[in-house]
């Protein structure tokens, strides 16, 4: 997901299909995003590692996430101000912050910082569920179309808030895994850019602006060190 949003290598910021007159024609694009994918250059794995097909797989079995509303009350006080400021729709602002906050805490997962989620999506689409990058890779977290094809679903599901964070927070918790809580690493991986700082440094900055009390040991990374993150359960 090269920002997926960013081309796989190429710009860091999402393509945005934001506007009225695009919305009607996204369905249509992607049913033609396969062949289109087909023809773009490769640039590292784009989320094609053999293992993420049985994670997503586990991902989309699961039950459906709910958010306990004492645990999230003080999380969603302190982030919707600031999701306000680009989301201007209540209902969909309170469904992101939902569900991001719901999956980063999902039962018997590794626990995800939810600020690191949210600045991933900053960077990825600006909190955009319409967002459609060249490379093809769509919604908040701009997931690749291929994956709803492999697990038996519709593509026009990956611009609907809960299964886009869904398979994009078990997508970026498979990468922390494998690279050992190694938030920049993973980061990486996630945007298809091993090796590179560019788009970790754009996350991680943005992460600074999201990060809350759900953040504690996940630090920040400085300078040229990796990040170490010890993740709880």
């Amino acid at each position: 997901m090269c920002s997926a949003s960013c081309e796989r290598g190429c710009r860091p910021e999402a393509a945005s299909a934001r506007t009225g007159r695009a919305r009607p024609r996204l369905l249509a694009l992607l049913a033609c995003v396969g062949g289109l994918f087909a023809a773009l250059p490769v640039s590292a794995d784009q989320q094609r590692d053999p293992e993420l097909q049985q994670v997503l797989e586990r991902a989309i079995a699961q039950a459906q996430c709910f958010t306990d509303h004492y645990d999230s009350a003080v999380w969603y006080t302190l982030m919707e101000p600031r999701l306000r400021v680009i989301v201007k729709e209540k209902n969909e602002r309170m469904d992101i912050l939902q569900q991001v906050y719901c999956e980063t805490h999902r039962p018997g997962e590794a626990r995800l910082p939810p600020g690191l989620v949210m600045a991933l999506i900053a960077v990825e689409s600006r909190f955009d569920r319409w967002a459609v990058s060249s490379a093809g890779a769509v919604g908040l977290m701009q997931v690749m179309p291929f994956w709803p094809e492999k697990l038996g679903m519709q593509r026009s599901e990956l611009v609907h808030v809960a299964p886009n964070i869904h398979m994009g927070c078990a997508i970026l918790r498979f990468y922390l895994g494998s690279e050992h809580n190694d938030v920049r690493k993973a980061l990486a991986r996630y945007n298809g850019s091993p090796g590179k700082r560019e788009y970790p440094d754009l996350v991680i900055t943005q992460w600074t602006h999201w990060r809350g009390a759900d953040d504690l040991g996940f630090p920040v990374a400085a300078g040229n060190s990796a990040t170490s993150a010890a993740a709880a359960h």
